[in-house]
């Protein structure tokens, strides 16, 4: 392929700077062939994972480079931001779900079509590499609604202003790669040890009597094992997500689409009027770090959940697939398992997702090549590469019951078609602080938590209501 991919470099080289071209091809084409580079930013993954991705569009597209570069996810966003506002940023890059509002300024949403030039063998006898200006159709919302699974239409698609028409239009900000779920991780010595059969499918009785039995504390009080990472904040991986799909799953509305954040509040159509969900799901997810509680099994004084999984102290983790590698890395030899998220039993399914969103700059000189690429990468053919290589759960309805077969993304990828998120303002990472703060307040007693839960979403509010001048 690599020798082909010579030649045809060769022969366009040939076609630009002579005289040939001018025969051959119009302007309009010759122009669409001159050499360009997309500078494409993420984190997380190196280029390998793109080897097959970018050499197939190479072959499509021999003038077209692109230029990958990886960032530490604690640099990336203030590097993106500065490189953006200086204009130097890439022309295509990858932000978390939860950031499309907040850089829906910042982005080109996807056009209705690109044009690009397309190397095409022509002759019977003597066989030609013609260049052929072929315009294409982009993903409609449709079909981004039939491809994907549902969470991708809602958080990817924005209405837009038309400035021509002065209507209102709805646009693509991004497309994904993958989506991830939260789901359960458990130590298979520490249930056997403990009696327990299998791990608990719902939130009940049955699992709080695990969390129990598979907690040990020394003669001091002192936690020495711990049944759960629940209850606690900073220590348990990703505690905000956590408890965000406890309300969901209790039946809270996070947010509406109109920006209101209204996870304290009791639903209009709930069944129960004198239940308030979110409530009673932060109280719940609480109870796991007070001592007077039947379910402690956490305090802050513990290492992070991460760290105690690996050691074998801690028989019951939430995590997502990224989680996996760093477990047998640190523990090669821990016998622990993955299973489904807990629900709440009589309940509709309900899971969280997690993931990234390839979308392009807005002072990108080269929208149409950049938004072909990213539509180009993450149909079905091309994304089982990736896939196959970064060992994450697809996006894609059509792939969903290849990766049931394989066991590292089996669980994460079942539970992808009831995976829901929500938009906590346009600083997430000061969202996810806020809860840290409910959490630790209600934990410690401080305030009422009724009080507890409305500072907090008025916190959010606020990040909702004044967007951040950047």
């Amino acid at each position: 392929m690599k020798k082909k991919l010579v030649i045809l470099l060769l022969i366009f080289s040939f076609l630009l700077t002579s005289g040939f071209g001018c025969k051959l091809v119009d302007q309009k084409t010759q122009a669409a062939m001159k050499p360009i580079t997309l500078n494409y930013w993420r984190v997380w993954d190196g280029p390998d994972a793109f080897d097959e991705i970018f050499t197939a569009y190479k072959q499509l597209h021999p003038f077209i480079t692109i230029n990958y570069r990886k960032l530490r996810y604690d640099e990336y966003e203030s590097e993106l931001l500065n490189a953006l506002a200086e204009d130097r940023g890439p022309d295509i890059f990858s932000i978390h779900n939860t950031w499309i509002t907040k850089y829906k300024s910042k982005i080109s949403p996807m056009p209705p079509t690109t044009t690009l030039a397309y190397p095409i063998v022509k002759g019977t006898v003597k066989k030609e590499v013609i260049p052929e200006l072929r315009t294409t159709k982009s993903l409609s919302l449709k079909e981004i609604k039939n491809d994907f699974v549902d969470i991708i239409y809602r958080d990817t698609v924005r209405s837009t202003l038309n400035e021509k028409s002065g209507a209102y239009e709805e646009k693509v900000y991004g497309l994904p790669l993958f989506v991830d779920t939260l789901a359960m991780y458990y130590n298979k010595d520490l249930f056997n040890n403990a009696g327990l059969i299998e791990p608990p499918a719902y939130w009940n009785n049955e699992f709080q009597q695990a969390v129990k039995k598979t907690t040990k504390q020394d003669t001091g009080g002192n936690i020495i094992q711990s049944g759960a990472s629940l209850g606690g904040s900073d220590n348990i991986e990703r505690y905000s997500d956590i408890l965000s799909v406890l309300m969901m799953q209790n039946g809270a509305v996070m947010a509406d689409d109109s920006g209101n954040i209204l996870l304290n509040q009791i639903p209009a159509n709930f069944k129960n009027q004198n239940y308030n969900p979110g409530l009673e799901a932060l109280r719940f997810y609480a109870d796991f770090s007070n001592p007077a509680k039947e379910v402690y099994s956490w305090n802050k004084n513990l290492d992070d959940s991460l760290t105690m999984f690996a050691q074998g102290k801690l028989a019951i983790m939430f995590g997502y697939s990224y989680h996996l590698a760093t477990i047998q890395a640190q523990a090669p030899k821990l016998n622990f398992a993955i299973t489904k998220l807990p629900q709440i039993e009589g309940n509709t399914p309900v899971n969280f997702a997690n993931y990234w969103v390839e979308t392009v700059s807005s002072k990108s000189k080269n929208l149409n090549e950049a938004w072909d690429f990213i539509q180009f990468a993450t149909k079905a053919e091309q994304a089982k590469t990736y896939l196959a290589k970064t060992k994450r759960p697809t996006a894609l309805r059509a792939l969903i019951n290849d990766q049931l077969d394989d066991s590292e993304v089996d669980v994460f990828a079942e539970q992808i078609l009831t995976a829901k998120s929500w938009y906590k303002g346009y600083d997430s990472a000061a969202a996810e602080k806020f809860f840290a703060e409910m959490i630790d307040g209600t934990v410690s007693g401080q305030d009422k938590i009724e009080n507890l839960i409305n500072l907090t979403v008025s916190k959010i509010q606020q990040t909702v209501n004044a967007p951040p001048n950047n």
